[in-house]
């Protein structure tokens, strides 16, 4: 880890406000993991997935494109600027059309509205069937999909900002901003929006509930402190989207921790040492992590006691998890999909798509179906019998 943290440092120094990320990709390249990955280990099957259809919408490059549910629609994006919507329990085709620019996020969709967004800081409403709504520059990289809640867009750029525009004509309506460490890490991190608040982590280790109407601040929170002697070292960033769960939100940090508050007043729950720079989930009874070495660790969401790990994916670049039913879901670097029993987390089936790799979390579209996209732009609907 010290001669990584070195080389990394060594690195950065040639390129002033740069990215872990941006780091990892020169040094390692940015369609392998840095370590070797493990290889695939047998084991019985006992669940029996299955592709229920796949679809293609142009490939992502080096961007983590998340794949949007809405109604009984999957919306994807590409690099190139494509976007496509497939018929979620049988692929036919509903949608398909071009932004005539390149896209550097996720799609977002919500009832009649499809979001994307530019390199360029811009953000562009289109409706289902491709007609352009509006387009509303925002000053910042947008790599996260924007969401939409009622009458308001909420968009945050990789400069720390937070937008809420209106989902009519894309006015800015609020905008809420704070300063950011000088490293950090290249994050596709949005925001969770929920029950009238905002929900979003920060570099620093930061998690803050913004007022949806105004934008104002309700309360913040520290995930994790930044440690360390060097500007590496006390890279400590809030990673993935935050979990609001009944009476309680959840974040974890990239060389910290994670921890649950109350909702209301941002009193720490619980919290305990684990680092991750994909994310987790939640069911209705655990935490799921993806932690910094791709072990998949299960905890009780209300005490945070190790339940059970999985570490036999290591170096495999394993998405941050999906909760689904009896399993734990996640992809990995090759293009597999790998089913982790809830209980022990023990491999209960694995799937392959393409060989491009996974990098976003599955997104679920039933209790039982689910959607992965790959780096070459395939989208795959995957079921369990």
């Amino acid at each position: 880890m010290k001669k990584l943290a070195a080389a990394l440092l060594a690195a950065l120094a040639l390129t002033a406000c740069q990215t872990v990320g941006d780091a990892y990709d020169r040094l390692f390249g940015g369609s392998r993991p840095a370590q070797k990955p493990a290889e695939l280990v047998a084991f019985t099957p006992t669940a029996q997935p299955r592709v229920l259809w796949q679809g293609n919408v142009g490939a992502a490059d080096k961007t983590v494109f998340f794949p949007a549910v809405t109604g009984n629609v999957v919306f994807a994006g590409s690099a190139g600027g494509q976007v496509a919507g497939f018929q979620a329990n049988t692929g036919a085709g509903v949608a398909q059309f071009s932004t005539g620019a390149p896209l550097s996020g996720g799609v977002g969709a919500s009832g009649s509205l499809v979001l994307a967004s530019t390199p360029k800081g811009e953000v562009v409403a289109y409706d289902r069937s491709g007609k352009l709504l509006w387009r509303t520059a925002v000053g910042g990289e947008v790599l996260a999909p924007a969401v939409a809640e009622g009458n308001l867009v909420v968009v945050r750029t990789s400069d720390g900002r937070i937008f809420a525009l209106d989902a009519n004509d894309g006015k800015r309506r609020w905008v809420y901003q704070r300063s950011t460490p000088a490293l950090s890490v290249r994050s596709y991190t949005g925001v969770a929006v929920e029950r009238g608040a905002v929900f979003a982590g920060f570099p620093g280790g930061r998690l803050v509930a913004l007022n949806l109407a105004n934008g104002g601040a309700g309360w913040e929170s520290i995930v994790a402190l930044p440690r360390g002697t060097t500007e590496l070292e006390r890279v400590a960033d809030v990673i993935g989207l935050p979990i609001v769960d009944g009476t309680q939100v959840c974040a974890v940090a990239y060389q910290g921790r994670v921890a649950c508050f109350d909702v209301q007043s941002g009193t720490t729950n619980w919290a305990r040492e684990i680092s991750s720079y994909v994310g987790m989930s939640a069911d209705n009874r655990n935490l799921y992590i993806t932690d910094d070495r791709n072990a998949v660790v299960a905890l009780d969401k209300g005490t945070g006691a190790s339940l059970w790990k999985q570490d036999k994916l290591s170096g495999r670049s394993v998405t941050a998890p999906l909760a689904l039913g009896r399993y734990v879901i996640v992809g990995d670097f090759e293009g597999y999909v790998h089913f982790l029993s809830r209980e022990d987390g023990a491999f209960a089936a694995r799937i392959a798509t393409d060989d491009s790799g996974i990098l976003a979390p599955p997104v679920a579209i039933d209790l039982s179906t689910f959607i992965v996209q790959t780096r070459k732009g395939g989208i795959y609907a995957i079921t369990l019998q």
